[in-house]
């Protein structure tokens, strides 16, 4: 039994998904991600009792020997495949995949592997609402924040000594609720789980948001709760490590290829910019070719070069000569340009000789009235003497 990839992107969710069909005849189109000897070394074929299977899980089943079950490790390479595709295409398109495995045999390898991924975990206990209730999480996380400050700026051992035995109960409370969820601003991709059984509200609170699940599932388990189910032994420490680092591993390449898309892409804007830079350069025209793509502005602009070349030097010989001669050709009509040019030099010119009009007649008035004031004056003069001598004569008669 083979398994092939379909892509198909959803409206509801951002990340791409990859949906399996089953089929008889189909070659696989995925890298094998491990061996069959790495599952068989750790232990991953070994099932429950036969008396404790779940009946959902018989297509998984291989055979049974001692009255446990074996799980056909051919399907769960390639269901690994495929989860391992799945979750590197939603690192890669910037999402987050949230381990979770609560049990002892999981701890520590759920706690190493997120954290060499750089992802998210719960490994002590789910608090319901962690997922549906995500604001009152935050507030608790806050907390376990604020008691970190606490610490590093030294104040924590400045309180009394039953303050600080209190804190400090609280604070390692909270360090294995949210140690792991502590960088978790938002809903996860999707959610990796060890053990469906026991982590059966992860899978509610899951379902609730349509957040694909990755899980692994033992003989006792209900595959159909699962999205992406790996058939395995989930009570193995080998094992459970084992698959871990398969997931942790894909979370990894899945960044590292984000890294290198977004650097390629950075590579590419700055070509295009440069060639956009590059094209406008060429585009633009040299006074030839502005000559030869305008060829009636270019005439027009000849005439014009030449009519104002002879009018130069008619000019020219106007002066020398001083002698006025009529051009022997006619010249064109004067453009609506020519005549806004002259209408405007006329009116220019009118108020130039009405100011200087103006000027002429005020120096003409002031000059008549000084006249008349002077003649007036000498005429003064001249009469005050004739009295004078009058005067004597009419005495020397009497």
């Amino acid at each position: 039994m083979a398994y092939k990839i379909n892509k198909l992107k959803l409206n509801s969710i951002q990340n791409s998904h990859y949906f399996i069909i089953s089929e008889a005849n189909v070659e696989e189109d995925l890298k094998e991600v491990v061996t069959m000897r790495q599952l068989l070394e750790c232990g991953v074929h070994f099932g429950h009792q036969t008396k404790r299977w779940n009946p959902k899980m018989k297509k998984y089943i291989f055979t049974s020997r001692n009255g446990i079950h074996v799980i056909d490790l051919q399907q769960s390479m390639q269901l690994i495949n495929v989860a391992y595709e799945f979750v590197k295409e939603i690192v890669k398109n910037d999402g987050t995949i949230l381990f979770v495995g609560t049990k002892k045999q999981a701890q520590d390898a759920v706690k190493e592997e997120s954290e060499r991924s750089e992802m998210p975990f719960v490994n002590f206990r789910w608090l319901g609402g962690t997922l549906t209730n995500i604001s009152t999480i935050r507030q608790s996380i806050n907390k376990l924040k604020d008691f970190e400050k606490l610490k590093e700026s030294g104040d924590f051992d400045l309180l009394s000594k039953k303050e600080q035995s209190k804190k400090t109960k609280l604070y390692n409370k909270l360090t294995n609720m949210f140690f792991g969820i502590k960088s978790m601003i938002k809903v996860p991709s999707a959610i990796f789980i060890i053990d469906t059984q026991k982590e059966q509200l992860a899978i509610k609170e899951a379902k609730k948001l349509n957040i694909p699940i990755i899980g692994v599932v033992d003989t006792n388990a209900n595959p159909q709760e699962i999205d992406y189910p790996i058939p395995a032994n989930d009570d193995a420490i080998r094992a459970v490590k084992l698959i871990c680092s398969i997931i942790a591993d894909a979370a990894v390449s899945g960044q590292s290829e984000r890294i290198v898309n977004s650097a390629s892409e950075e590579g590419k804007e700055r070509e295009e910019e440069k060639v956009i830079e590059n094209s406008k350069e060429d585009n633009k025209p040299s006074d030839t070719e502005k000559v030869s793509s305008n060829p009636v502005k270019a005439e027009k602009e000849d005439k014009s070069k030449k009519s104002d070349n002879k009018n130069g030097s008619l000019d020219s010989k106007e002066d020398n000569t001083k002698v006025v001669k009529e051009p022997k050709t006619k010249s064109k009509a004067p453009s609506k340009t020519t005549k806004a040019t002259e209408k405007k030099s006329s009116t220019v010119s009118k108020k130039e000789i009405t100011k200087k009009s103006t000027v002429k007649s005020k120096v003409d008035s002031k000059e008549t009235k000084a006249s008349s004031r002077k003649t007036a004056a000498t005429a003064s003069k001249k009469a005050t003497p004739s009295k004078k001598t009058a005067s004597p004569k009419k005495d020397k008669g009497e």
